[in-house]
C-alpha cells in the first residue's frame, strides 16, 4: 500500500470516489456491506475501544474515545492504560489523517490543515502519559519516542480495517516531531507525512543555531527592543520578585520543582525573547515598551503576556512533565547565550531536569535523535516538513539527503510557529498542496497536470479550522 501509487493510482482512486461524495447511500454501496453498519458500533467493535462521548457536528460524526494500549509494546503481557483519542468521521471512502500534538488531545471537533486539504477523516491521539492516558502506576521508562510511534501503530492497525483508503500522519510542533518519528519506526503505515515546525536537535550539547538566529531574526531594532525589556527584568528583580509572590500567594502557585520563586521568576524572564518570535510577528515589536521608560507595571504585563509568569510554578510544569521528561531522555532541549544578560543572569536557561520532579529518574539518550536524524536524511519519502521564518525552533530543522524520495521542506517566509502550508510562498503553496493531495489518493485530474490548480477539497470552516494555540513556555515547543 506504501507510496509506490503514482498518478497513475491517484486517478483510479479519484474516478473511483467521484460518486461517493453524494449521498450516504451512494457512500453505502461504495464502501461495501460494512458501511451498512453505523460507524459508532464499527469503532466500538474494535476491542479494547470504547466511547467516552459523542459530540454532533453538522456534517461529520465526532467521537471522543479510549483505546486500551499495553503499558510496555515489547511486554505487552506487563498491564495496559487507557489512552484517549478523538475521532472525526466523515466517510469511510475519504481518507485519513492521522493527527498529535504531541500533547494532551483537544475534545472538541477539530480539522488539521492535511484534513481539510483531502477533505477526510481524522484520527487525534493523545500523547502516552500525558493525564488522563497514563498508566497508573507510571513506570517512567515507558515514555520514549519508540513507545508512543508503537501506540500510533496498533492504533492504525486497528482503524485500517475501517478506514481503508490513503492515510496521511500530520501534527505541528512535538506533533510534527511525533509524526515525524512514527514514520522512522513504521514507515511502511502512511502514505505521507506533513510535519509542521518540527525541531530536530541532533546534538544536544551543540545549539549555536539558536545563537545564529536570534543574532539575525526580524530587525535590529526589534532585537534591541526585546533585549532591552528582558535585561530590564533582571535589573528590577527585586520589585518584580514581590509582584510574583504577591501573585503566586493570590493563585496558590507553589514552586517545589523547580526550587526557588528566584528560579521560576527567571526561567520566564529568560524565555521572553524566545516566545515573542515563537508566537507573535515583527509588526508586533511595536507594542513592546520601551524598557528604559516603563513602569514596573508595565514590564510586568509584557513578560507575563508573552512568557506567563505561572509557567514554572508548579501548576504549570504539571501538565507537561511528560514533555520535559522527554526533552531530558531524548529530545533534547535549547540554550542560547543571551550575552546582553551578563552579570544579569544567575542560573542561565535551566534544564528539563529542573522541571520535572526528582522523584522521576532521568538519563539522556544522545543517539536517539541521531538516528532519526540520520533515517530521515537517507529514507525519507513523501515527507513534507514546513517551518516559519521567524520561530526559534526552526533554527534546528530537518534537512533532507540524497537517498531521499519526493519529500521537500519548505519555510514560509515572515511566519512563527503557526506556519503552515497556506502560508507558503505561491509555487511552494500550490506544490505542497497537490502533494498532499496526491500522497492521500484523491487529487483531482487538474491538479495531477498542474500541480499550480490544487487547493484545499473541503469548504472552510471557521469552528473545526481554528487552531487553539495556547501559550507555551520556551522549552517546550
Amino acid at each position: 500500500m506504501r507510496k509506490t501509487l503514482g498518478w497513475l493510482l491517484s486517478l483510479v482512486v479519484l474516478i473511483g470516489t467521484v460518486g461517493v461524495a453524494g449521498s450516504t447511500a451512494q457512500a453505502a454501496t461504495a464502501a461495501g456491506p460494512a458501511a451498512a453498519t453505523d460507524i459508532k458500533d464499527q469503532i466500538l467493535g474494535i476491542p479494547g475501544m470504547s466511547l467516552i462521548e459523542e459530540k454532533p457536528y453538522p456534517g461529520y460524526r465526532f467521537f471522543v474515545l479510549n483505546y486500551e494500549q499495553p503499558v510496555d509494546h515489547r511486554q505487552p503481557w506487563k498491564g495496559t492504560f487507557k489512552q484517549r483519542l478523538t475521532l472525526l468521521h466523515k466517510d469511510v471512502s475519504r481518507p485519513t489523517v492521522f493527527f498529535t500534538s504531541g500533547y494532551n488531545v483537544n475534545t472538541n471537533p477539530r480539522r488539521s490543515e492535511p484534513t481539510t486539504i483531502v477533505d477526510g477523516n481524522q484520527v487525534s491521539l493523545e500523547y502516552r502519559f500525558f493525564t488522563p492516558s497514563r498508566p497508573d502506576p507510571a513506570n517512567w521508562a515507558n515514555l520514549d519516542i519508540w513507545q508512543a510511534a508503537s501506540d500510533q501503530h496498533r492504533l492504525f492497525t486497528a482503524l485500517k480495517k475501517t478506514y481503508k483508503k490513503n492515510w496521511l500522519a500530520t501534527g505541528g510542533s512535538k506533533g510534527g516531531m511525533t509524526a515525524t518519528y512514527y514514520e522512522r519506526f513504521y514507515p511502511r503505515d502512511m502514505d505521507g507525512i506533513v510535519a509542521y515546525v518540527a525541531p530536530n536537535d541532533v546534538v544536544n550539547k551543540e545549539d549555536s543555531a539558536y545563537d545564529r538566529f536570534f543574532d539575525k531574526v526580524g530587525t535590529k531594532e526589534c532585537r534591541d527592543r526585546l533585549n532591552a525589556v528582558q535585561r530590564e527584568a533582571l535589573v528590577r528583580r527585586e520589585p518584580l520578585e514581590a509582584k510574583y509572590a504577591a501573585a503566586a500567594a493570590e493563585n496558590g502557585w507553589t514552586f517545589t520543582t523547580v526550587g526557588t520563586l528566584d528560579k521560576a521568576y527567571e526561567a520566564v524572564v529568560l524565555d521572553y525573547v524566545w516566545a515573542f518570535w515563537q508566537y507573535s510577528l515583527l509588526a508586533d515589536c511595536s507594542s513592546v515598551p520601551a524598557a528604559a521608560t516603563a513602569s514596573d507595571q508595565e514590564i510586568w504585563d509584557t513578560i507575563d503576556a508573552i512568557s506567563g509568569f505561572s509557567a514554572y510554578a508548579d501548576q504549570g510544569l504539571e501538565t507537561y512533565t511528560p514533555y520535559y521528561y522527554q526533552a531530558g531522555t531524548q529530545l533534547g532541549s535549547p540554550d542560547i547565550k543571551q550575552p546582553h544578560l551578563k552579570g544579569l543572569s544567575r542560573y542561565g536557561y535551566q534544564p528539563p531536569r529542573n522541571f520535572v520532579p526528582r522523584s522521576i529518574p532521568m538519563t539522556f539518550q544522545p543517539g536517539a535523535m541521531a538516528d532519526v536524524d540520520h533515517w530521515v536524511r537517507t529514507n525519507a519519502n513523501q515527507m513534507l516538513f514546513v517551518y516559519g521564518q521567524n520561530d526559534p525552533w526552526g533554527a534546528e530543522p530537518f534537512r533532507l539527503g540524497y537517498g531521499v524520495r519526493d519529500s521537500y521542506v519548505m519555510t514560509a517566509p515572515g511566519a512563527n510557529h503557526g506556519a503552515n502550508v497556506a502560508k507558503l510562498l505561491d509555487g511552494e503553496r500550490t506544490l505542497a498542496t497537490a502533494k498532499i493531495l496526491q500522497w492521500a489518493g484523491v487529487a483531482p485530474a487538474a491538479a495531477l497536470a498542474d500541480t499550480g490548480k490544487a487547493a484545499p477539497l473541503a469548504a472552510p470552516d471557521a469552528q473545526l479550522d481554528q487552531r487553539d494555540l495556547e501559550r507555551e513556555p520556551q522549552l517546550r515547543p
